[in-house]
């Protein structure tokens, strides 16, 4: 299954725990509802920029302790992705997905708090196929 702009939505149940997930889609469709797995990326929290020893303001000097740092999101991103599934009337299609909120940002439209839409999922994909650390401005 994939999204509008061809992006791939990750095996159903995957993530969820096979036997949990695929119990709780399918006594949630028996009601009319839909149980996804949501995953943020690389989440920026107060205490995860405490640790960096950055703030909200400078957070991107923690790319310079870590790379990845720099894809990473606000609290605020993986909010916006609840919303839209929210409010998505057509939302059952997803029903026993496993979701990112980066994938989340392409398919309906939304930004992190900076007004950029970080992908760590695609980052970390195409790391892990390169071998090679990509450039984290390409995933935001």
């Amino acid at each position: 299954m994939t999204f509008q702009d061809n992006t791939k939505i990750t095996d159903r149940c995957t993530g969820m725990g096979e036997g949990k997930g695929k119990a709780l889609a399918a006594e949630a469709g028996e009601y009319g509802c839909t149980a996804v797995n949501l995953t943020p990326g690389f989440m920026r929290t107060e205490a995860v920029l405490e640790m960096f020893g950055v703030s909200e303001e400078n957070w991107r000097e923690g790319g310079k302790v870590d790379p990845t740092f720099a894809v990473s999101e606000t609290p605020a991103y993986v909010a916006r992705a609840v919303a839209s599934l929210a409010t998505d009337p057509d939302v059952t299609r997803l029903n026993c997905h496993s979701l990112s909120a980066g994938a989340l940002a392409k398919e309906y439209g939304f930004t992190d708090a900076d007004g950029s839409s970080p992908d760590p999922a695609r980052h970390f994909e195409d790391f892990m196929t390169t071998g090679t650390a990509p450039d984290p401005n390409d995933y935001r």
